[in-house]
C-alpha cells in the first residue's frame, strides 16, 4: 500500500514538473536573448556565433543596402577604442578573425580561436558588436566598397551571381526579398552614417539575437557572454509579413546584354515548402538527382558537361543555396520562402539556345517520368552519406544546430538520417509532381546580342549544336536532333532585354 502511494505521489510530482516546464517554455520572453550552446570538452578551440534575426529584407524602403552597411560597420569598422587596423594586427598572431554573412532574414557574426587566446579574443569580439566605433572614415570606405560592388563588380565581372540576382528580382519584384543584399546604386548613395547608427540602435537588441558558443569553452563563459550582451535593450523586431513570391505564367525571360564570349543562365520558380515541411526530404532526393551542387552525380552535369562538354557544371536546387566550406551548403541562410532553380554555368554564346532547350527538356522529363528505382536507390544512398560531411567544423555544427531550431527540429541532419531511409521512389515522384513544373519558369540570361537570342526564343528557331570533337557518340548526336527542335512556348511580351549596366541602379528590373 505504501509502495503504491509512493509511486502515485512520484507520478504526480513528475506531472507537476512537466506542467511547470511546459508553462515556462510557453512564456519565453521574445524581448530577451537566446543562447545556443554546443560544448565539446576535449576540443582546444572555441567558436563564437552571433546570429541576428535581421537581414536585408528588413531594409527600409528607399534605403536598400542599409542592413549590409550597418552590419559591415560592426565586422569591419573597428570599436570605439580600437581601429579596424589595430584589431587586425591583434587578431593576426591569434590566427583569428571575425567573419560576417548576410541573407534576406538573418545575418551571422562568427569567429574561432584557440583556448589559449580566448580572453584576448573575446574582449575584442564583444566590443566590435557592443561598442562599435562608427567612424566617418570607416563608413565612407565601406559604403564606397558596397557601391563599387553593385555598380561595377557584379555586372562587369561576376556573370554567374549576376544571373542569379536577376532571377531573384524576377521572383521577388515588390517583395522584401526583392533587392540584392548590397542594395541599389540609388539607395546606397543616399545612405548616411546616421542611418547606420539608427538601424543599429533599433535592430541590434536582445530579442533579435541568438548567442552561440561551441567547443571547449570554460563553464563560466556562457554566463559572462549573456551578461555582456544583456547590456543591449530588451526589445525585438516582429517577423516581416511576406507576400507570395511571383509565380511566372509561362516562360518569362530577362536578358542582360553585355559584350561577353560566354552566356550565364539561371532559371527557376517559387516552391511552397522549406526544410520545415515533411515533403522536403522527398524533394531533396529529387533535387540531388537532378543537380547536386558541383557533384558528378548531378543528372544535368552528366548530360550537359560530361556528354557534351558545354561548360564547367550544371546544377539544380530546391531552395536558396549558398556555398560554404568546400562544396557544402553554408548554414545560417534560412528563409521562410524558397524557390527551385537551375544554374547553367557560362558556355559558348553559340550554344546558349540549345542548352536552354536541353535544360527545360530535362526538367520536363523529370516531372513526367520521375526517378527510376535504380536511380532513386543510388541518390538516396549518396545523400545519406554526403550529408554526414555537412557539419565537420565547430562553426558548421553550431550553425546547423541553429538552423535546425529555426525549422523546428532538434537536429535536422539527424532527422535526415532517420527520414531518408524510410522514403520510397513513389514518395519522391509524388513530390516532384506536386512541387515542380517545366511550363511556368523565370529565365535569366547574361549574354551578348540579346535581341538575337530574344528573336530565336520567340520564333522557336532550330538551334543545332557543333562540336570540336568529330567523334561524338551516335546516341548523343541522335538526341541532339530532338533537342534542337524542342519547342519553347516563349511569347514576345514575356521577354525583356536591357544593357547590363542598367541593372541595380534602382529598385526592380530595368524599364519599370
Amino acid at each position: 500500500m505504501r509502495g503504491a502511494m509512493k509511486t502515485h505521489l512520484l507520478g504526480l510530482l513528475l506531472i507537476g514538473v512537466l506542467v511547470l516546464l511546459i508553462s515556462c517554455g510557453s512564456k519565453v520572453d521574445p524581448n530577451k536573448l537566446v543562447l545556443e550552446l554546443l560544448p565539446v570538452a576535449d576540443n582546444p578551440l572555441v567558436h563564437f556565433r552571433v546570429l541576428i534575426k535581421i537581414g536585408s529584407a528588413n531594409d527600409p524602403s528607399g534605403k536598400e543596402g542599409l542592413c549590409q552597411l550597418a552590419w559591415n560597420m560592426l565586422a569591419d569598422g573597428g570599436t570605439r577604442l580600437m581601429s579596424i587596423k589595430e584589431i587586425t594586427e591583434k587578431f593576426y598572431p591569434m590566427a583569428a578573425s571575425l567573419s560576417f554573412s548576410l541573407d534576406k532574414e538573418m545575418a551571422a557574426f562568427s569567429g574561432t580561436v584557440h583556448k589559449g587566446n580566448l580572453d584576448k579574443y573575446y574582449a575584442i569580439f564583444k566590443d566590435m558588436l557592443l561598442d562599435p566605433g562608427f567612424r566617418e572614415d570607416d563608413f565612407n570606405r565601406l559604403r564606397t566598397n558596397q557601391l563599387d560592388f553593385i555598380e561595377k563588380t557584379l555586372t562587369a565581372n561576376m556573370d554567374e551571381p549576376f544571373g542569379k540576382e536577376i532571377l531573384n528580382l524576377m521572383l521577388h519584384d515588390g517583395h522584401p526579398y526583392g533587392h540584392h543584399e548590397a542594395g541599389t546604386v540609388e539607395s546606397v548613395k543616399g545612405l548616411t552614417l546616421d542611418d547606420v547608427k539608427a538601424f543599429y540602435k533599433e535592430q541590434f537588441v536582445q530579442g533579435n539575437i541568438i548567442l552561440g558558443l561551441a567547443g571547449g569553452y570554460p563553464a563560466d563563459l556562457p554566463v559572462k557572454i549573456e551578461a555582456d550582451f544583456k547590456r543591449l535593450p530588451e526589445s525585438f523586431t516582429p517577423r516581416l509579413s511576406l507576400p507570395p513570391a511571383h509565380m511566372p505564367q509561362g516562360i518569362e525571360v530577362v536578358i542582360a546584354d553585355k559584350p561577353t564570349p560566354a552566356t550565364a543562365i539561371s532559371m527557376g520558380f517559387p516552391v511552397s515548402l522549406t526544410k520545415a515541411d515533411k515533403d522536403f526530404f522527398a524533394l531533396w532526393i529529387a533535387g540531388s538527382h537532378f543537380g547536386e551542387h558541383r557533384q558528378s552525380v548531378s543528372h544535368l552535369f552528366q548530360k550537359i558537361r560530361e556528354e557534351r562538354g558545354q561548360n564547367y557544371g550544371d546544377y539544380a536546387y530546391i531552395e536558396h543555396f549558398v556555398q560554404g566550406r568546400d562544396k557544402f551548403p553554408a548554414p545560417n541562410h534560412a528563409r521562410r520562402q524558397q524557390f527551385f532553380s537551375i544554374w547553367i554555368r557560362p558556355l559558348a554564346n553559340s550554344n546558349r539556345h540549345f542548352v536552354i532547350r536541353q535544360a527545360l527538356r530535362e526538367l520536363k522529363k523529370l516531372v513526367d517520368e520521375g526517378l527510376s528505382e535504380e536511380r532513386f536507390q543510388l541518390v538516396r544512398t549518396y545523400l545519406l552519406n554526403y550529408t554526414k560531411l555537412y557539419a565537420q567544423t565547430l562553426g558548421e555544427r553550431l550553425g546547423w544546430q541553429m538552423d535546425s531550431h529555426y525549422y523546428g527540429y532538434q537536429d535536422f541532419l539527424a532527422e535526415a538520417q532517420s527520414v531518408l531511409p524510410r522514403l520510397t521512389r513513389d514518395d519522391v515522384n509524388r513530390a516532384i509532381k506536386k512541387y515542380l513544373n517545366f511550363e511556368n519558369i523565370c529565365l535569366a540570361v547574361i549574354t551578348q546580342d540579346a535581341e538575337a537570342l530574344k528573336n530565336d526564343l520567340v520564333s522557336n528557331t532550330p538551334s543545332p549544336i557543333k562540336y570540336a570533337n568529330p567523334n561524338m557518340p551516335g546516341a548523343v548526336l541522335d538526341e541532339d536532333t530532338v533537342i534542337q527542335e524542342y519547342p519553347l512556348a516563349v511569347k514576345l511580351e514575356k521577354v525583356k532585354t536591357a544593357p547590363a549596366a542598367e541593372f541595380f541602379q534602382k529598385a526592380g528590373l530595368p524599364g519599370k
